[in-house]
């Protein structure tokens, strides 16, 4: 049975060639089905690793409660001041607490592909706000002066935004702003943000002294828990507590899902019409070798080495296929930067990421593809009468 199933698979496996135009139509079919999904999976990838690269564990971020997002959150001065003789946060050089009161508001940029308008995010900081960044680092110019209408922009936004060049004048809302400096967090999501001092976004957008997000350096990971117990345990703060990396894990959870949500549906839609290219395939393989599959089983050949040729035919084509899928997406697009609506409404700058992961799950959609195209196709080749060798 071995001997015989190895002699029919490798009959099969050679005569791919001689039926070239069906087998490249099921391997290019496969390819896109899988390319497709690798595609979406690129952007949730890449998505979820610039929001994830913004969260540190020793930072805790602190919004009004109930509030799940910057934008809904408003936590007032006297707040801040509370917070800032709670326990578990670090102290800096100057003995004050390592503490960044933030307000973050919506601009308008020019998108350099498309020269379409999108949200952008103008964040207000304090002096120990960029300290609160670990991976901060100004690659041009210079910080922005408390006080002045200057703004320090990110390298995203300097790539993917028209009018933020160093040392361009640019109108944001119902003032004049000036670029002084272009920073980079290590490509997380603060990339793709820009930054002024604190004092004037509050007077140019009415904010009063209200902020919406407090941001501590905790003197260690663990002492989130003794921050969190202050703050619950004091009757006049209504504040959530998050360290920062599980407060950007839960804002990219609803994109990333959205995105997956978007691409798997399409690739299984997508899916259906290669398992029909493939069936056609392993059917026109069979038939084209009735009169041969009929002569094994007249000297002695069983029904199930043709079956196993079949569908090791099929499998074959579709791991082709989705081997082919996986580098032309990696080629076309892995770390090519695009910009989607993150969870502030402002846009997020991130690169497209093709994981390892994600081609071992294209390419098993792939082999799925292939087995069920060939399944049927497999179990006729198995049944071919021997009266075949006659009526041929």
């Amino acid at each position: 049975m071995l001997k015989q199933t190895t002699a029919v698979t490798l009959l099969n496996l050679r005569s791919i060639p001689q039926r070239w135009g069906m087998s490249l139509a099921t391997v290019l079919s496969i390819a896109l089905v899988v390319g497709v999904l690798l595609g979406f999976m690129a952007m949730a990838s890449g998505f979820r690793a610039t929001v994830d690269g913004a969260g540190s564990d020793d930072v805790a971020i602190m919004l009004r409660g109930g509030a799940m997002a910057e934008m809904n959150s408003n936590v007032s001065r006297d707040d801040v001041r509370l917070v800032e003789i709670a326990p578990g946060i670090a102290m800096g050089d100057d003995g004050e607490p390592l503490i960044s009161s933030e307000l973050y508001v919506v601009a308008d940029g020019i998108k350099r592909t498309t020269q379409t308008r999108a949200n952008l995010a103008l964040r207000g900081l304090g002096r120990h706000g960029p300290a609160l960044r670990p991976q901060f680092d100004m690659l041009e110019g210079r910080m922005f002066e408390p006080g002045t209408a200057e703004l320090v922009v990110g390298e995203s936004v300097l790539r993917e935004f028209d009018g933020f060049e160093l040392g361009q004048s640019i109108r944001l809302g119902s003032n004049e702003w000036t670029v002084v400096g272009v920073f980079s967090t290590g490509g997380s999501v603060f990339d793709s943000e820009i930054w002024a001092d604190l004092g004037v976004i509050q007077n140019l957008y009415d904010r009063g002294s209200s902020v919406q997000t407090i941001r501590a350096r905790l003197t260690s990971p663990e002492a989130i828990e003794a921050l969190s117990e202050y703050v619950e345990n004091e009757p006049r703060l209504n504040l959530e507590v998050l360290s920062e990396r599980a407060y950007f894990a839960r804002s990219a959870g609803g994109t990333t899902n959205l995105i997956m949500f978007l691409g798997w549906p399409l690739a299984f839609a997508m899916a259906i019409g290669a398992l029909a290219g493939a069936w056609n395939a392993m059917y026109a393989s069979v038939d084209a070798r009735t009169r041969e599959l009929a002569t094994l089983r007249a000297i002695g050949f069983g029904g199930f080495p043709a079956f196993f040729a079949a569908i090791t035919e099929a499998l074959v084509l579709a791991f082709a296929g989705g081997l082919v899928g996986a580098v032309a997406t990696y080629l076309l697009f892995d770390g090519v930067s695009a910009s989607t609506l993150g969870s502030g409404f402002t846009q997020v700058v991130f690169a497209f990421a093709v994981t390892p992961d994600a081609v071992v799950q294209g390419v098993i959609l792939a082999l799925i593809v292939g087995f069920l195209g060939g399944f049927i196709p497999a179990i006729r080749a198995a049944r071919i009468p021997l009266l075949a060798v006659h009526n041929d």
